[in-house]
Parts: structure tokens; sequence; C-alpha cells
């Protein structure tokens, strides 16, 4: 059997516990499903003497030529059944994977057991009353993190019950749930002046604002929110033309229309969602270009620590938290600002008033700063001899300062965007005349490389605004149009272009050949065969255009990369993975963050090493260099 066949089976399947990328069945479900692949699955048990004992649970991938036989000894005794065992057949590669979890504390825990069964068998009524069970408490709200057995447990035990020995869900007390969570605030009152925290350093959100020079002088900045004052003296002290005020700290401080707002970490103290909402729609009055917004982000691991409170929780100092996914905050300032919000980090966006500089910012995040600087250097050293050789040799501080310009914007620069251009014309005559004359002294093939290169830059830019459905702007910065008049025949063909574009990487085969592609041509990273490829984020404007779409459509909703090392493309599964190492200038760097996100689910799952989760060494360093 064909993959295609396999997964046209697959996709066709009538019953069975249905998630995105799989269709789980119990093995007396087998009797109704296509004998073709029921025949199958029993020929591979089969193959590779796995008895019936030893699983009863098979697992179809709709999205990959594998299945999995997995064994929950108990699932006809208890109600939510631990894994003992799975058997992970690779059918493409003809391989075999056996993972054991029979001495895990926390091993993968099954629900909803009545889908896996045929509709008419005698357990189905059992299964339901559990699945109902679980149902009026709440406990299905978020399914991504109620699979193993501890984040079960603990969930109902926050929520105020515990599981008896049939696997019944009963209250701990006769006091319910919501009101346990009401009497935590000390006379039904949130301590919000305990919230503001003292600083050493600028807030991520003033960081990521500073990052992207936004602390030039140019811009004024009203911190709404500012706390104690930590971020506002330190900016003060650069001469920048900031204010504050705080409801608690810094009453009596300045409220006036700034270029730039910053709303740091206040969204997520207000317990109230009126106010929430008045309070962000606030900020936003007060911004006349740019406003900032960052909250908390956390999953379910760090939540169910607390005491639940209205929609978030309640700290051991009475003080309230609402903590976001990523996917939830972003979807929250855009439903309340009816305006695109953009991820810069984790818990933190942007959301710009003057859509001109949201186009700059944009563009320029998507504009590689290329080493040119050393490819000219080398052509110098090899090339021939070129028309006014002695003349550009004369001038070749001016002229070289220009030609690398010429190729960092992959087109011959305005006379505003080269800062010596009166010098230059006065010398040469005119930009056209300089670099015609530099491209016989240099050699065409590096402006050829810096123009292709630029004009992939765009098509990616444009691809992302469409994966994003930005509006079309009927305004946009000079230097946009020029590098539309220089690279397109016109905006629509622009847009053209950048639609094919697009929608090509929504198929597996051109990810799987980018990907090999890439891997050719940079002779560095580790591309594991069939499955994805990995290398260091500082090749990132060396991929093809398709395998950067891919992965910046990932990294919009992340947010930006600077602190991540590695990047990992999945070529079939839609999710990139970042990597960050504790310090990649060692040896061996340790790994202390990955962030898995998955296009197709547009979400986000984060892991820290060091708590959770053992931090591993790179020991391969040398093949990402």
């Amino acid at each position: 059997m064909d993959f295609i066949t396999y997964k046209s089976l697959v996709t066709s399947l009538t019953h069975g516990k249905k998630l995105p990328d799989a269709v789980y069945l119990h093995q007396c479900s087998l009797g109704q499903v296509d004998e073709i692949l029921a025949d199958l699955t029993l020929r591979i048990a089969s193959a590779l003497k796995i008895e019936d004992g030893e699983w009863n649970i098979v697992k179809y991938y709709k999205r990959d030529y594998k299945l999995a036989l997995l064994n929950y000894p108990t699932f006809f005794d208890y109600a939510y059944p631990s894994l003992h065992t799975s058997f992970t057949i690779d059918l493409a590669k003809l391989s075999l994977r056996k993972a054991s979890y029979k001495k895990s504390d926390n091993p993968p825990i099954l629900h909803r057991k009545e889908t896996f069964l045929p509709s008419n068998h005698e357990a189905v009524t059992l299964f339901k009353s559990f699945t109902e069970e679980g149902e009026r408490l709440g406990l299905y709200e978020n399914s991504r993190t109620i699979g193993f057995k501890k984040n079960w447990e603990r969930l109902i035990s926050n929520k105020g019950y515990f599981i008896d020995e049939e696997g019944h869900i009963k209250p701990k007390a006769e006091t319910s749930p919501e009101e346990v969570s009401s009497q935590i605030a000390v006379n039904g009152e949130i301590d919000r002046h305990k919230t503001a925290i003292d600083r050493n350093q600028l807030s991520q959100p003033m960081q990521i604002l500073a990052k992207h020079n936004y602390f030039d002088g140019n811009w004024s900045i009203l911190d709404y929110g500012c706390g104690k004052g930590d971020d506002l003296r330190e900016l003060e002290a650069h001469g920048l033309n900031i204010s504050g005020w705080d409801p608690v700290h810094n009453p009596e401080g300045g409220l006036s229309n700034s270029d730039i707002v910053n709303l740091g970490f206040v969204l997520n103290v207000i317990e109230d969602r009126e106010e929430r909402t008045e309070t962000l729609n606030r900020a936003w009055e007060y911004s006349n270009k740019l406003l900032v917004v960052s909250v908390m982000v956390a999953g379910e691991s760090v939540i169910s620590q607390f005491q639940p409170y209205k929609d978030g929780i309640v700290t051991s100092r009475n003080t309230f938290q609402k903590y976001y996914s990523q996917s939830e905050i972003r979807s929250y300032i855009e439903t309340s600002l009816h305006e695109n919000a953009i991820a810069v980090g984790q818990g933190i966006f942007l959301v710009f008033k003057d859509k001109l500089e949201e186009q700059q910012f944009l563009s320029d995040r998507q504009h590689i700063r290329r080493d040119w600087q050393q490819k000219t250097k080398r052509e110098i050293k090899t090339r021939e001899p070129a028309l006014k050789k002695d003349f550009i040799d004369k001038h070749i501080e001016i002229f070289t300062d220009f030609w690398e310009t010429s190729l960092e914007l992959g087109r011959i620069p305005a006379n505003s965007e080269f800062e010596f251009s009166e010098q230059l014309r006065r010398i040469a005559g005119s930009h056209i005349k300089a670099h015609e004359a530099l491209k016989k002294h240099f050699g065409d093939a590096l402006f050829e490389e810096a123009h292709k290169s630029r004009k992939q830059d765009l098509l990616v830019y444009f691809s992302l605004g469409l994966f994003e459905k930005r509006k079309t702007q009927t305004k946009m910065p000079d230097s946009l149009k020029r590098d539309i008049k220089a690279f397109f025949s016109s905006y629509n063909a622009a847009i053209d272009e950048a639609k094919e574009l697009l929608f090509s990487v929504g198929s597996n085969e051109i990810i799987f050949e980018a990907c090999n592609q890439a891997y050719k041509t940079l002779q560095c990273g580790h591309i594991q065969e069939g499955h994805s490829y990995t290398f260091h984020k500082n090749y990132l404007g060396d991929l093809p255009p398709e395998l950067r779409v891919y992965i910046g459509c990932a990294t919009q909703l992340y947010g930006d990369i600077d602190d991540i090392h590695l990047i990992k493309a999945h070529m079939r599964s839609g999710k990139v993975s970042l990597m960050r190492y504790d310090d990649w200038s060692k040896d061996t760097p340790m790994l202390v963050e990955r962030i898995k996100i998955k296009l197709r689910d547009q979400d986000i799952d984060f892991f820290d090493y060091g708590e959770r989760f053992e931090p591993s060494p790179l020991i391969d360093k040398y093949k990402y260099m």
C-alpha cells in the first residue's frame, strides 16, 4: 500500500477519536473499518510479533505514513487509563520505535473513551457518563494540557475535586469551586498595588523598542501603567521625551498623547474584564503612532499551581494574574482594537496607528543585512581592469561606500538614500553613471546576486503581509515605492508573485525540496531525512524564499528571534521549532528553551529546560557553523 491510498483510507474513517493529525481506534473496532486498512494493521502487528495482549489501541497518522500500536491495559477497568507501551511504525522508512511508560509517574492517559469503540458497544454508555461528568466541571476547556496523568489530577484537585477508585470525580467538600475561588481574596478585594515590581534593567518591551531604534530621540513616549517608574527614570536619564502614569504609584503623572504608548504588563493584573478592555482602548487613544502591549504568557503547568479566580488566578500575595497564550492575547488585542497586532516577543505585540510606519517596520524586518562589504573586498582583489579604473581608484572610498549601498538596496540608491550623494554626483555626474562604472569595476555578478536577494526579501515581505491578511495600503513609504519600481513592473505584479510564493508553502513537497536545497547550498546544519532541517538563524537570509516564508509565517506568531540560535523547519507537519542555548560561544552549549510553533493550529508550545526538563547539550555544534 502506498501513502496516498493509506491517507485516503484513514481520512475516510467514519468513527474513532479524531484529532487534527490522527485517528484512534480500539482493537475491537477494526471489524468496522475498511478491510484493507484493518488487514494492514493486523499484518504489521503479526510481522513485528506484537501479540494481542501487547496492544489494544491503534493510532493512524493523517499526515505521515505511520501508525502506532498502543497498550492501555486498564482501558475497560478505569475511567482514565494510562499508557504502558507504544510501538510506532514508520511505513515510509520501514522502522520501528518502542517506548515504555510502565515506570513513568506521569504517563499519557485517555479521555472520551466512548469514541474509540463501535457505537453499539456495551461500554459506550458508561464511558459517556465519565465524559459528561468532566464536561460539567469544565475539565475539557483546555484539552492541550490534560493528556498526562499529573496534569489531569492537578486540574481536578484545583477545581476542588478528587478521583475515586472507579474514576468518578467527587467534590472534596460541600463548598463549590466557585465559592472557593471567590473566598481567596481578602475581604473580596485584590491587592493591585502589590503587582508593581522593582527592576534593575529596562523591561522587555522597552528593550525591544530600543532594538528597533525607537529611542533615537525622534519619538515621544508614554509609559501607561509605569509601576514604580524604573523604565521612566532610565530613559529620562538618556534625554528621551518620556512621561509616565500609574493609578497607584504615579497618579499625578502626565497623561498626554504621545508617538509611542507602552502598556507593559498591565492587562494581566486587572481582574475585571470590562476594565481590562477599557484600559487597552484608553492606551490606544493616547497613541499617535504605535502602541506596545505586553502580558504574562504561561501554560497550564504554571497556572495549575495557583488558586483559580475569575478568568485568571490569585497569587499568595493576593494579587491577580491573567496568564495568556500567545494566540489568545493576539486575538484579544485585535478583537478589541480592530487592528493588526505584530508579535515581537513572548506576550509582546506592536499595534501601529501610523500605517506608513507599520509598512516600514515590516519591510525592514524582512530586509536581511548581508555582508556585502566582505564580498566587495574579495572582488576588488580579483577584478579585471575596468573602465575609468584610475578615476575610481582616486576616489575609492566614496565609490566603495556607494557600491555597498547599492548592494544593500539591490538597486541604484536615490539621492536621499546615499549620505554623500552630492559629492558623488560632482565626481561622476550622476548615480546612474557611477553605478555603471562600478559594475564594470567590480563585476556584474555581485550586483545581480544582490538584486536577486533583495527581490526575494520583498517577496517574503509581501507574502507575509498576505498571510496576515493585512489591508492594502494606498500610501506607502518612499523607499518601498522605489523598490516596487525597481524590482516589479507594478504593485499588482508584486502581489501576484507574492501570492504564488505564499500558496506554494502549503505544499509539503515544496518545503521538503526547499529544505534539501538549503542544506546542499549552505553545506551546514543538520538534515533529518524526510523529517526536518535544522540550521543557525544567521543563515535565514540565505534560504530559498519558500522556506523563508514558511518560517516567517511561524515567527509572525511568535515574534522576533534575536535570542534564538537554531531553527528547525519540519518538512511535513506544518511546524517550526526554535531553540535557545545558554551560551553559544561555548564548545558545548546547553539548550535552555525550545519553542514549537504549530502553523496548522496557530498555536505555540513553550518548553523551559532547567526546571521541568533536563537541559541537553549540543554536542555537534560544528555542524551549524
